[in-house]
């Protein structure tokens, strides 16, 4: 493994830690790629292990990396990884999502860290950010090995594709959608390579967005947050991205992380707060509920003195023991 000088992250590397470009398949055979957080001085004994990904869009670079460069500064091996189809992971065609293969992505990386020598197995955690905090839910539901899971600003991406922001879609709506993608997919076939859909955000903004989306806009598409391989900083899903998250629902099965420990962190003025208060309701203990106060979404992003990492550590290290 190569250590890794690039300097195209949105967070500065802690002087703690030394990170590493590796790479890994998944079942599904797609080539992985990620940044490897290693803590210094720490011994030869395998230490505790946390995947992280997220959020939907997003790439190693930003969010997922400075919760792994941190987490890693309090002496976990952490795995900051690209999603198929996206960022530097393979997967054709490009800036593509699946509520499966994406969940599957979590379990890829628990199979790579597993296999160093430097990794206790038995303690693997996972982190899932946004989007990818219900897809580290609905990995840890079918894969056993994960033994503690947070997530923080979650999404069902499932849900919110399906159903809208708060479950508005009507009937009437979602048939109109799925008509739209249905004669899609004939457009596809002629050409031979799938559509891309509208940028995922703005040049610039107008003047008329929700708040949420200048929320967003803050972070992706300015120097906070941008990255040029970043689907939201910079691109746009395709198309029909959505049709499998129309009627394959993540987080069927959430009640069987039943004994493995949830913790749930969102902002008090999320947009998305109520996907994390739902899944609290229908999960099993052992689980944690926690709101940050005055935060929205993307404060969980990047915001280092809003994110909770001292919880996060501390939950991890009771939890991955």
């Amino acid at each position: 493994m190569k250590q890794e000088q690039n300097d195209n992250y949105t967070f500065k590397l802690s002087e703690k830690v030394s990170r590493q470009k590796v790479t890994f398949k998944n079942r599904y055979g797609i080539t992985l790629t990620g940044d490897l957080y290693l803590p210094k001085n720490t011994g030869s004994k395998p230490l505790a292990a946390i995947a992280i990904s997220g959020p939907f869009g997003a790439v190693k670079e930003q969010s997922s990396g400075l919760y792994a460069n941190t987490m890693a500064e309090r002496g976990f091996v952490t795995l900051a990884f690209d999603p198929s189809y996206t960022g530097e992971s393979g997967g054709e065609p490009r800036n593509l999502a699946s509520p499966e293969i994406n969940t599957e992505d979590f379990s890829a990386a628990v199979d790579y860290l597993g296999l160093q020598s430097f990794v206790d197995r038995n303690r693997i955690g996972i982190i899932g950010i946004c989007g990818f905090g219900g897809m580290a839910l609905n990995a840890a539901a079918v894969d056993k090995r994960i033994k503690a899971i947070a997530t923080t600003s979650m999404y069902d991406m499932t849900r919110v594709m399906s159903k809208g922001y708060n479950d508005s879609m009507s009937l009437e709506e979602r048939t109109k959608m799925l008509e739209g993608l249905s004669q899609q997919r004939w457009k596809d076939a002629k050409e031979g390579t799938p559509a891309i859909g509208p940028r995922n955000l703005p040049e610039k903004l107008q003047g008329n967005e929700p708040q949420f989306v200048v929320d967003y806009f803050n972070y992706y598409r300015t120097a906070r947050g941008f990255h040029p391989n970043s689907v939201n900083s910079n691109g746009s899903w395709l198309l029909t991205n959505p049709l499998s998250f129309m009627n394959m629902p993540l987080l069927t099965y959430i009640k069987e992380i039943s004994g493995r420990p949830i913790l749930l962190i969102a902002g008090e003025n999320a947009h998305s707060r109520y996907f994390t208060e739902d899944i609290y309701k229908m999960a099993e203990e052992p689980k944690e509920l926690i709101i940050i106060p005055n935060a929205v979404h993307v404060d969980l992003y990047d915001k280092v003195n809003i994110i909770p990492f001292d919880k996060l550590g501390s939950f991890f290290t009771k939890n991955l023991q």
